[in-house]
């Protein structure tokens, strides 16, 4: 009896250490034990589950996640029934929900489309109940994941009445991984796909990344990297993209692959790829034939070309819409899509790098075909972090733009430091193009409503890899987060994101959310100031675009050096956009350009990206320049401070694991911030002649100290 009653002792003890130790990979799907009184309220409003028929995998999906999350959060499952009763919960879609006598507003209904939801409370066959529905199975399986979230943030079910469709159709996320495991701009280890033994081996995290991605409405995901390598579309390599669609297929996620436009001269020894060759554009076609006898749902191709060595039409004298239209066309007959990259930049136009995407782009609006999305970057010129919106945006109303983020954060300290994108996000969605007038944002434009486009998309480049938190670091989570939700609805505030996450991820305690969302909300603008403030751009080192190497100016292509961003000397900082420069402010609407022409009057945050000015230029605080400069380095540096402070007082409500492994890199961001700071001002001190102020505190180290730092090892590279 007494060993009896030790292994019990044990197994207690087990189960609780369980339950406080953590390593992220649960994301926001944590589904903890709610609070007594909480818990009281939903098992009055809940007591059974009517589950409908689960032959349908998609409705099973739903119910067993329903189960998973009432199981852990209240400690039992939910007992079933078949028919509605007292405090049931209820899932229907439109046509069940016609053949019940029921309250519902279905004309509400009616306007959630495919996927959309309704949770209300209702009366189905004159019992009170409370009513998952939609018009899909898909829809149910997303009001699932929402009902449970719900939850999880201790909303009152009795007056849950929420209703919400996605805004805009493709919501995808790219993987750059390649085939050999490794991930291009990855900072969270390998590639979650083993191609190697696949299709045999389905490893179940593959389900749990559906999951993840389910419950933030994506539904879609590109497997492989958009440098691309033909073998991707070879028939062994179709067999293993067909298992992993075959476990996404029922959370309603298709597979794309990212396709190499010379394929049929590296897998079949054609002479060339010519879109206009007929035998190159039949290869298309019984290639696409081929995929879509083994992968049914297939959603299409994205294609890079013609972009740091990538082939492309280009190699022919053809247009990009040219070859996007000849992969469409192969594709059409099974409801494929064609997402056409317009990063394209070439050595051969030095003038500016970020004026060429619109150059080549502009002149072919309205000639791609109806299954084509252009996919455009949020900024013209690479992820950094702060861009103006890129301006395609508004620049071809005849053709759907599809916007392109980038969630791994190859400019942004990678998964060593807290940036929260949510912001940056939203600063480039809420942008206003004027085109139709006052309020035509880019969120207008890639959701189809500013010109009417029925095919709409939207891109986030994962930071997914084999971690076992997924993303690499915690607080990464909550830019895969706040890009699915962003991407099911362009329009919400990334504050209202933030403090779901937080919530969701660590706990719902007003202590601990207010203080933590403090530190996402002011993180990005921290390595904006630390990294390239007033509007400068691209002073990363080169390749691995880690740490600071403003000082690069000998690569063989102009635009790959930082000193071709920023310009400076003796006279001055800044790229010159204006007609005295290369005008690329003439690229945007007149509204647009207008803002930012006047160095004096316009937002400084872009000031050094549109302006060459001199080192004692007044900004608007009466402040120069050069002043200018340094408190924006100084004050990103005490906001990584400040960051590292709140954390620590957050940690009686983190568990041990999550907290040190945040602080820790924490540590490393205010050790890099300082990094940054003193490596840019001590060369900005020197190419100008400028001293730092007397009351500044100098870098710690001189110039070529900073210069002579390597990182040959750097990850994702």
């Amino acid at each position: 009896m007494r060993i009896f009653t030790l292994l019990l002792l044990i197994a207690a003890s087990l189960t609780s250490l369980s339950a406080y130790a953590e390593d992220g990979y649960d994301l926001w799907l944590r589904y903890q034990t709610l609070p007594k009184s909480y818990a009281k309220e939903v098992n009055r409003t809940i007591k059974s589950l009517v589950p409908g028929d689960v032959s349908n995998p998609t409705r099973a999906l739903a119910i067993e996640e329903l189960q998973t999350g009432f199981s852990k959060m209240l400690g039992k499952p939910l007992p079933t029934k078949s028919n509605a009763s007292k405090a049931s919960l209820m899932l229907l879609t439109s046509k069940a929900l016609a053949q019940t006598s029921n309250d519902v507003d279905t004309a509400r209904l009616t306007e959630l489309g495919d996927e959309g939801y309704l949770i209300t409370q209702a009366k189905i066959n004159k019992k009170p109940v409370t009513l998952i529905a939609a018009n899909s199975e898909q829809g149910l399986l997303y009001g699932a994941f929402e009902l449970l979230q719900q939850m999880q943030l201790q909303t009152s079910l009795k007056e849950l009445n929420r209703s919400s469709s996605p805004k805009i159709q493709r919501r995808v996320l790219d993987h750059w991984d390649n085939l050999d495991g490794s991930v291009e701009r990855g900072y969270a280890g390998s590639s979650i796909w083993d191609w190697w033994e696949l299709p045999g081996v389905t490893n179940p995290r593959y389900k749990d990344y559906a999951r993840a991605n389910a419950a933030l409405g994506i539904n879609g995901t590109v497997l492989n990297n958009v440098n691309s390598k033909a073998i991707s579309l070879d028939h062994r390599y179709i067999e293993k993209t067909a298992a992993l669609a075959d476990v996404f297929r029922p959370y309603g996620i298709k597979v794309y692959l990212s396709a190499r436009f010379n394929a049929p001269m590296e897998l079949d020894g054609f002479e060339n790829a010519d879109p206009q060759n007929p035998k190159v554009r039949q290869w298309w076609k019984d290639k696409a034939k081929e995929i879509y006898q083994i992968i049914p749902n297939f959603g299409g191709f994205l294609v890079k070309a013609n972009s740091e060595g990538q082939p492309g039409p280009g190699d022919y004298g053809r247009s990009h819409a040219e070859g996007a239209n000849m992969l469409a066309e192969a594709l059409e007959p099974y409801g494929g899509i064609v997402m056409w990259r317009a990063f394209v930049y070439s050595e051969h136009d030095a003038e500016d790098r970020g004026k060429q995407a619109y150059n080549e782009f502009k002149p072919l609006d309205g000639k791609f075909k109806d299954n084509v999305l252009l996919q455009v970057k949020n900024g013209a010129i690479d992820f950094q972090p702060r861009e103006p919106y890129h301006p395609l945006f508004g620049a071809m109303p005849n053709t759907p733009l599809m916007m392109e983020f980038q969630i791994t954060k190859e400019y942004l300290g990678f998964a060593t430091h807290i940036a929260y994108l949510a912001p940056l996000y939203q600063e480039v969605l809420e942008a206003d193009t004027f085109v139709k007038g006052k309020g035509s944002t880019v969120a207008k434009v890639i959701d189809g409503s500013l010109d009417s486009h029925k095919l709409t998309g939207i891109a986030g480049v994962a930071n997914i890899g084999h971690h076992r938190n997924w993303s690499g670091s915690i607080f990464n989570q909550a830019n895969w987060y706040a890009y699915g939700r962003l991407a099911w609805d362009p329009y919400t505030d990334s504050q209202a994101i933030g403090r779901d996450w937080l919530a969701l991820t660590f706990t719902n305690e007003e202590k601990f959310v207010e203080p933590a969302l403090g530190i996402m909300m002011r993180s990005r603008e921290a390595v904006v100031d630390y990294m390239t403030p007033l509007g400068l751009a691209h002073l990363m080192a080169t390749g691995h675009h880690y740490g600071p190497g403003p000082w690069v100016s000998d690569l063989p292509r102009p635009e790959w050096n930082p000193a071709y961003y920023h310009k400076a000397d003796k006279n001055g900082i800044g790229f010159d956009r204006t007609k005295t420069g290369s005008n690329a402010l003439s690229q945007y609407p007149k509204e647009v350009a207008q803002s930012f022409a006047d160095p004096k009057n316009m937002d400084e945050k872009f000031l050094l990206w549109f302006h060459h000015l001199p080192w004692d230029f007044k900004l608007q605080s009466g402040k120069t320049l050069w002043r200018g400069l340094i408190e924006h380095y100084d004050h990103g540096v005490e906001e990584a401070k400040a960051m590292q402070q709140t954390w620590q007082s957050l940690k009686p409500y983190v568990d041990q694991e999550r907290f040190t492994d945040t602080a820790q890199r924490l540590q490393i961001q205010v050790d890099e911030a300082q990094w940054w700071r003193d490596a840019c001002l001590a060369y900005f001190s020197e190419v100008s002649g400028k001293a730092i102020p007397k009351d500044i505190t100098p870098p710690k180290h001189d110039l070529q100290y900073y210069i002579k730092l390597s990182y040959p090892y750097a990850p994702g590279n």
